[in-house]
């Protein structure tokens, strides 16, 4: 199968093998001379991040990189990436990466020119309507691990280093202007990057399926989303060379990034605080919680996957979903608990506290409450 493609939804994206040799391309159409390129720490040194530089060198754009990113990326990361783009005299960004470095080299996007904090622009409300929307960059995503999805996103996940809560940031123009998804930037993933990326695919899919919200394209994008997972994620863990396997795993992300329009839920509400708390990666922490969420969430998702099941090639309806589910973690080393990744009891009421002040928890159907959601947090520790 030719896996290439040019899209046009949710932006215009660029798919296949090779394709980063158009980034110059890419960037022309963006109207960008002089991109900053924005990637964590751990690519800044990698072949496929200097082969991407030579590429912008070679075309006129310089090669200019900020790469002090974390793992889960704060406003200290932040004010650095913009006072490098400012520094640069750049006039747009290349957001490199995994969802670290794509949320964050978005975010340097929309601060470079704002007057105002960062967290004036929390998805509140209509929060976002406060920013100057003329003085946002232009962006150019380009995911090197298949997971996040937030190349095709129109917000970043932000730490506050203070309060160590995850907040949303968004705002319509963040969304790309050209996404190029190329399989063969993901070949060099480790196997634990592969399955907690992969995983939080399909995470983003099976939420969104479950949320209560009418979004018929969302479901059914989700839905598919879910197939291409279990059909190729365990290839590509087994043989990250599979590029058949890691092109449908970067379709999947995306797809459960547009999905998840529909809406998160507890799985979500869960890792974002355990992730800013405790700096666990956020797949892994996604797929661990997954089945006891699967099984709090069950009087009202039942039904939903017992249709899903048959679609997925899954017997047993709900109860059989479930248990591919841990199974698929099983077959990954995806911890059993989140007391392998370190999380502990002692700090309970005060997840619980941020799980609900969380927006994912939102989409869950059914309701979190103190009282549920300290003991989902107590059944995943």
């Amino acid at each position: 199968m030719n896996l290439v493609g040019n899209w046009s939804y949710p932006t215009t994206m660029k798919f296949g093998n090779g394709r980063i040799k158009e980034l110059p391309e890419a960037c022309a159409a963006a109207g960008i001379k002089r991109p900053l390129l924005v990637t964590d720490k751990g690519l800044a040194g990698l072949p496929i991040t200097t082969e991407t530089l030579d590429i912008m060198e070679a075309a006129g754009l310089g090669r200019g990189m900020f790469s002090e990113v974390d793992p889960n990326p704060n406003e200290l990361n932040l004010e650095a990436g913009v006072a490098a783009y400012k520094a640069g005299d750049h006039d747009g960004v290349i957001a490199f990466g995994g969802g670290s470095g794509l949320d964050l080299g978005k975010m340097v996007a929309f601060m470079a020119g704002q007057t105002r904090p960062i967290w004036d622009f929390e998805d509140i409300g209509d929060w976002w309507t406060r920013a100057d929307a003329d003085a946002i960059a232009p962006i150019i995503a380009v995911p090197t691990t298949a997971g996040t999805g937030s190349e095709v996103g129109r917000a970043s996940v932000i730490t506050d280093s203070v309060t160590h809560v995850k907040k949303i940031i968004f705002h319509p123009k963040v969304l790309p202007a050209v996404v190029i998804c190329d399989p063969e930037l993901t070949v060099g993933m480790p196997k634990f990057i592969t399955a907690g990326t992969g995983l939080d695919a399909f995470a983003h899919c099976v939420e969104a399926f479950s949320s209560p919200h009418y979004h018929p394209m969302s479901q059914g994008i989700a839905l598919e989303g879910m197939r291409l997972v279990k059909e190729y994620l365990p290839r590509a863990y087994a043989d990250g060379t599979d590029l058949e396997a890691r092109a449908h795993m970067m379709s999947a992300a995306a797809m459960g990034a547009t999905g998840f329009q529909k809406g998160l839920g507890a799985i979500h509400a869960l890792s974002h605080p355990i992730g800013a708390v405790y700096n666990t990666h956020h797949g892994t922490t996604n797929a661990v919680c997954m089945p006891a969420v699967l099984a709090f969430n069950a009087p009202a998702i039942a039904d939903r996957f017992d249709m899903a099941s048959a679609y997925l090639g899954i017997s047993g309806g709900f109860k059989g979903f479930r248990d591919y589910v841990q199974n698929l973690n099983d077959s990954m080393a995806i911890p059993h608990k989140l007391s392998d990744m370190g999380v502990g009891t002692d700090r309970v009421d005060e997840l619980t506290a941020m799980a609900l002040n969380d927006p994912s928890c939102g989409g869950n159907p059914i309701e979190l409450t103190t009282e549920n959601t300290k003991q989902l947090f107590i059944d995943c520790i």
